[in-house]
C-alpha cells in the first residue's frame, strides 16, 4: 500500500470519528437536554439549508456546465426523498411493528437523515481519496475542510435523531455507522482511481435535494409545534446560527 492510500484511509477514519461528537451531548443533564432539544431541530434546518444552498448546489453548478441537468438532479433528489418517506410511512403502518423499538416511537425523519447524511459522507470519502491522488498536501487540506464542515452537521444530525425517538446511545451508534460510508467512498477511489471521480459530479445535487426536502418537509413543521414567543425567537436565532456556520465554513475554504 502506497503513502497516498495510507494517508487517505487514516484521514477518512478520522473524519468518520467526527460523528462521535455526540458524546458531548451524552454528558448533558437529561432534563436540560429535553428542555432545549427543540433547538437542535432549528439548528439542523439551518445546517441542512446552508449545506445545500451554500456548498452542494454552487459546487454542482461549477462542475456541471448544463444548469438544466443540475436543476433536474436537485428536483430528483427532492422527489427521491419524498418517495423514500412514503415508503417508510407505508412500512410503519403495514409492517410488522419494527418501527417501535425499546426507545419508543421512531419517526421516519430519523432514518431519512441517516440516508441523506450517509450519501453526503460517501461523497466526502470520494473527495478525500481523490485529493490524495493529486498530492498529500491537497489531501490534508481537503480533510481539514471536511472535518470543519462535519462537526456542526453531525451535532445537528445527532439532535434530529434524538428528536426522532432514538435513545442517546443508539443515536450515537447509528450516526457513526452512517459516517462510515465515507470509508467506502475513499476505498472506491483507491480501487477505481479517476473513474470514480464522476460520482462527485452527480451525487452532490441529489444529496442537496435530500437536504432541502428533509429541512422543509419534516423539520420546519416540527418547529411550528413550538408556538411561544420565547421558543420561536430562540428557534429563529438558532436557525440563523446553523446557516451562519455553513457560511463561515464557505469563507474559510
Amino acid at each position: 500500500m502506497n503513502q497516498a492510500s495510507l494517508y487517505s484511509l487514516a484521514s477518512v477514519i478520522i473524519v468518520s470519528l467526527v460523528s462521535l461528537v455526540g458524546v458531548f451531548v451524552l454528558s448533558i443533564n437529561e432534563k436540560i437536554l429535553q428542555k432545549y432539544l427543540f433547538l437542535t431541530v432549528s439548528l439542523a434546518v439551518g445546517a441542512l439549508l446552508g449545506g445545500a444552498f451554500l456548498h452542494l448546489i454552487p459546487e454542482s453548478f461549477e462542475k456541471i456546465a448544463n444548469s438544466t441537468i443540475v436543476s433536474m438532479e436537485i428536483i430528483g433528489g427532492i422527489v427521491l426523498f419524498f418517495i423514500l418517506e412514503k415508503f417508510l410511512h407505508w412500512h410503519h403502518h403495514h409492517g410488522d411493528g419494527c418501527e417501535n423499538t425499546k426507545e419508543g416511537h421512531i419517526y421516519p425523519v430519523g432514518r431519512m437523515i441517516l440516508i441523506a447524511d450517509g450519501a453526503h459522507n460517501f461523497i466526502d470519502g470520494i473527495v478525500i481519496g481523490a485529493a490524495y491522488l493529486v498530492s498529500i498536501e491537497a489531501g490534508i487540506s481537503a480533510t481539514i475542510a471536511i472535518i470543519l464542515h462535519e462537526i456542526p452537521q453531525e451535532i445537528s444530525d445527532f439532535g434530529v435523531l434524538l428528536h426522532a425517538g432514538y435513545s442517546k446511545a443508539r443515536a450515537l451508534w447509528v450516526n457513526f455507522l452512517s459516517a462510515l460510508t465515507a470509508v467506502f467512498g475513499t476505498l472506491l477511489v483507491l480501487f477505481a482511481g479517476s473513474e470514480s471521480e464522476s460520482l462527485t459530479l452527480w451525487l452532490p445535487p441529489i444529496a442537496a435535494g435530500g437536504f432541502i426536502y428533509i429541512a422543509m418537509s419534516d423539520l420546519i413543521p416540527e418547529m411550528h409545534k413550538h408556538k411561544s414567543t420565547k421558543e420561536s425567537f430562540l428557534q429563529i436565532i438558532t436557525l440563523f446560527i446553523g446557516i451562519g456556520i455553513m457560511l463561515l465554513l464557505l469563507l474559510l475554504e
